[in-house]
């Protein structure tokens, strides 16, 4: 925090790249009959809009400047520059993040009180990992008709758009998304869904997605923004596992709490499509000191026959083949769909270990949830989550966190940079 040089009449305090202006008024009388100053607080004539703020935390008390301060206990005043209210956003280019929460699985027909806890973690951006509503879900049924899902889908968004809180939160935190099945308007659909481009284009305006925007001219929301100054570039990867994905193949007999799916090695199956995976190594070869990949899919686990990379086995090694290939480093992978929370560590094809963390649900999880998985360390949580991503730069580190619905660590796993980097 920089405090920048000021009259007796304004306050100016520079919080990286924001400024919070304060502005001495007129005295007001507070109840116990004494005169405080009245501030006015904004920011530079830059921002998106004014606003009014009242402070009731605590008293004001006079400098020898004549400026006020206010003593705020529960929560933080940042204003941003530049981006518009709902619009995906992220912070500025060059910003320094040290936090990252992400999440997924959110019912729009389910209360949604998470979004304070997530707010309190003070998130530098959010992720949106899919399953951001349920479009093929009304009034707790699920909408299998290909006639009435995209109705069903714009409904889910209308509804979506009345929640308070998640409105709020999508206003004050920068934030990115992709889709998972559930956005998509098919339950573990892919390529086969009639009407992709279509729920495409919804999604594209319910997050307000510019019309200059790469993924209104394509097919597919795979998207990737770099963050930070060279020495701390952040960049994010959201792949889409919908959009170009084959059919997977169907177990012969399903086993209860196992899945419904088997492994099928078929040379010609694709997850993320040739364009995407063409557009992947481009994005693996920029320079980034951190990668986090965004799957809305497991990508590690093994335990279980639901969807997960593993059911195409050629390219989950096609993923691990790429990493290496392309000599990308500090990869990180986040994930979503299963309805708990784990972290998981793979050293099989890569250079270096993968970490990767699953986060969901948002509103609904499975409180019982327990697999068999090499890959996992220590036990999935089955109760409501959103997870974490602080880095220390200073440190050279960076702490993975599945947290509960208060924000508590109930999961993590702090990771060395040199631990996911090439031998040198």
């Amino acid at each position: 925090m920089t405090e920048l040089p000021h009259s007796c009449e304004y306050r100016a305090l520079c919080f990286g790249d924001h400024i919070l202006i304060c502005r001495r008024a007129m005295s007001s009388r507070v109840g116990n009959g004494r005169k405080y100053p009245r501030i006015e607080i904004g920011t530079s004539r830059c921002a998106i809009s004014s606003r009014s703020i009242r402070a009731s935390a605590g008293y004001l008390r006079r400098r020898h400047d004549m400026s006020a301060k206010i003593l705020v206990t529960a929560f933080a005043l940042c204003f941003a520059f530049g981006t518009s209210a709902l619009a995906q956003s992220h912070p500025p280019p060059k910003s320094v993040l040290t936090r990252v929460a992400f999440g997924s699985c959110a019912n729009q027909e389910l209360p949604q009180p998470i979004w304070s806890s997530i707010r309190a973690y003070h998130p530098e951006l959010f992720i949106f990992g899919g399953d951001n509503i349920y479009g093929n879900i009304r009034a707790g049924k699920r909408v299998e008709d290909d006639d009435k899902i995209l109705d069903a889908i714009a409904s889910a968004y209308a509804e979506a758009s009345k929640i308070e809180e998640f409105q709020r939160f999508r206003k004050d935190i920068p934030h990115l998304a992709v889709w998972d099945d559930n956005d998509f308007g098919k339950n573990d659909g892919g390529a086969d869904f009639v009407h992709r481009e279509a729920s495409q284009n919804l999604f594209l305006d319910f997050w307000q997605i510019s019309k200059d925007d790469p993924r209104r001219s394509r097919q597919g929301l795979f998207h990737a923004i770099t963050i930070g100054p060279p020495g701390k570039r952040v960049q994010v990867i959201l792949l889409d596992t919908r959009f170009f994905r084959s059919p997977l193949k169907p177990a012969e007999k399903q086993v209860s709490g196992r899945g419904r799916y088997v492994p099928d090695p078929t040379p010609e199956k694709t997850m993320l499509g040739d364009t995407q995976w063409a557009w992947l190594a481009d994005r693996l070869r920029e320079p980034a000191d951190l990668r986090l990949v965004v799957s809305s899919i497991q990508v590690l686990a093994q335990g279980h026959g639901y969807e997960r990379w593993g059911n195409l086995p050629l390219e989950l090694k096609r993923l691990k083949d790429l990493i290496k290939d392309t000599s990308a480093e500090r990869v990180v992978l986040l994930s979503g769909d299963r309805h708990f929370g784990g972290i998981y560590r793979s050293s099989d094809q890569v250079p270096y270990p993968l970490y990767e963390m699953t986060s969901s649900g948002l509103t609904h999880s499975f409180l019982a949830a327990d697999e068999a998985d090499d890959a996992r360390l220590g036990p999935l949580y089955g109760g409501l989550n959103f997870g974490t991503v602080d880095i220390d730069w200073w440190a050279g580190s960076l702490t993975l966190s599945v947290r509960s619905p208060n924000g508590e660590p109930v999961r993590r796993q702090r990771i060395e940079f040199k631990e996911i980097s090439r031998a040198p």
